[in-house]
């Protein structure tokens, strides 16, 4: 089970990586939308003029709430001083309110409230809350109103239904990528010999002492012994040791103009973009920098099928401020190893790489949701070593999944890898009738290739943005490429 951070360590994927926005509920209900007018509290102006693409930036630390009325007029997203003080995911229950500010407002039973605490929200049937993460919803919240239940002391408690992005943002564009504070990360480590560094801005670091880490960038050392392969001596003890460094960051955009009303798409109108609401193009993904330097050592115990271990999960709620909106994307980083071969190859490799990685789904009307996959990589072996003949494959990767309110859009899979070979044969020769030594000759050759896998899917959740439901997950497809580093004979 995801362990859940104190919001207090979730600023603003990134990470890969990784990254964006989506839909999640809420509601209300008594009143017509049209005859309430917006918060009081809210902002007097529009979200922006519409001929202007809204702002991407990272959500500073006091996050306001949006709230949109779709189909009334002045209904488009504002800021708000409403706030959600509660949610229940099982029934879709929140409980709105409003914070006084610098003086006393009356309660619902006519008594005064100190300045700063809740008083009840003023919110209708038919608003769309976008809000930050919150009690009991912490991947934020998106949601419509559909009924009002009451008034308690905490607020106005509403029925609420899941929308998507598009009743938020219409017709508007926004386009962005927002670096993903590492220090927002929680982590979990499965192995005991991990360890977490990061730097930020302000001359801030955490972990081992010495450790260089660039500005916005997360790092993670393990080293570990391996299952060496049956019959090995005990000289070929086998261990893998590293670290993995990326510098995540969350892409974000959305094209308004498919239309702005506010629909939900169903299957049959998956095939038939062009009339369906929603926005005309969308973009959810996570980009960075990558850097890794790691070592295999030994003659590793290995099978045909590859096998994972997992040795650390990280996870952050980067929240972006889309104009008024604010978007959680909600991303989620495993790093691991992974050891394939025949168990009887003896390695010593090291190898450093870097370069950079983009994954991450792109919408048209015409198009519909494909797939976006690059990754340039530049590497060098620091040392290597090949005896005996076999074969090895070791990667040292890491997962990112990037979604929106809760909903997973893209996973992507970054595995650069070490492959190793070697072929020959052995021949011994003593005279017959003679006491002198055998001769013992060996021939062969052995290389050694560096190499790097990024895959993964876009999933149905993709469709928060308001565009046709994916029917099926749609795999991104498999980069794959691989260089020499190193050959001889033996």
């Amino acid at each position: 089970m995801r362990k859940r951070p104190s919001r207090a360590l979730v600023p603003a994927l990134a990470a890969s990586a990784l990254f964006l926005a989506a839909g999640c509920s809420a509601d209300p209900g008594q009143s017509s939308a049209a005859a309430r007018t917006p918060d009081a509290g809210a902002s007097a102006t529009t979200t922006a003029n519409s001929d202007q693409p809204l702002a991407v930036a990272a959500a500073p630390a006091a996050t306001s709430t949006a709230v949109a009325r779709p189909g009334t007029a002045g209904g488009k997203a504002r800021k708000t001083s409403l706030k959600v003080k509660s949610y229940d995911s099982h029934t879709r229950r929140a409980v709105i309110s409003a914070v006084a500010k610098g003086t006393s407002s009356p309660s619902p039973t006519g008594t005064p409230t100190p300045a700063g605490t809740a008083t009840p929200g003023r919110t209708a049937v038919g608003d769309v809350i976008a809000s930050a993460p919150a009690p009991g919803a912490p991947d934020g919240l998106l949601a419509k109103v559909t009924k009002v239940i009451g008034e308690t002391a905490d607020g106005t408690e509403v029925q609420t239904a899941p929308t998507t992005l598009d009743t938020l943002l219409g017709g508007d564009d926004a386009k962005g990528t927002v670096p993903v504070d590492p220090a927002s990360f929680d982590v979990e480590r499965l192995l005991p010999d991990v360890k977490v560094s990061w730097a930020k801005t302000g001359d801030i670091h955490s972990g081992p002492e010495g450790t260089k880490v660039p500005l916005g960038s997360l790092r993670v050392d393990v080293a570990t012994k391996v299952a060496t392969a049956e019959g090995a001596p005990a000289s070929a003890d086998a261990s893998v040791s590293g670290f993995v460094q990326v510098k995540p960051e969350v892409d974000f955009s959305y094209g308004g103009g498919a239309s702005t009303a506010a629909t939900a798409s169903t299957a049959s109108t998956a095939s038939t973009a062009s009339t369906a609401s929603g926005p005309g193009a969308a973009y959810l993904g996570v980009s960075g920098d990558w850097t890794s330097q790691w070592a295999l050592k030994g003659r590793a115990g290995a099978t045909a099928k590859p096998v994972r271990l997992p040795f650390a999960k990280l996870h952050a709620d980067p929240v972006l401020q889309v104009g008024p909106i604010p978007v959680v994307v909600n991303l989620d980083l495993t790093c691991y190893f992974e050891i394939s071969g025949d168990g009887r190859v003896t390695v010593d490799v090291e190898q450093d790489l870097k370069g950079d990685f983009k994954a991450g789904g792109t919408f048209g009307t015409a198009a519909g949701w494909t797939p976006v996959n690059e990754s340039h990589m530049d590497s060098s072996p620091v040392r290597t070593s090949v005896t005996t003949a076999g074969s090895v494959k070791a990667a040292l990767g890491a997962q990112a999944t990037v979604g929106l309110y809760g909903a997973v859009g893209v996973t992507a899979d970054l595995a650069p890898y070490l492959r190793g070979e070697a072929a020959g044969t052995v021949t011994a020769t003593t005279p017959v009738g003679s006491g002198t030594k055998s001769d013992v000759a060996a021939s062969g050759s052995w290389a050694l290739y560096g190499g790097l896998d990024l895959n993964g899917t876009l999933q149905i959740q993709l469709a928060i943005f308001g565009t046709p439901v994916i029917q099926h997950a749609i795999p991104l497809g498999t980069l794959h490429r691989e260089w020499k580093l190193a050959d001889g004979k033996m």
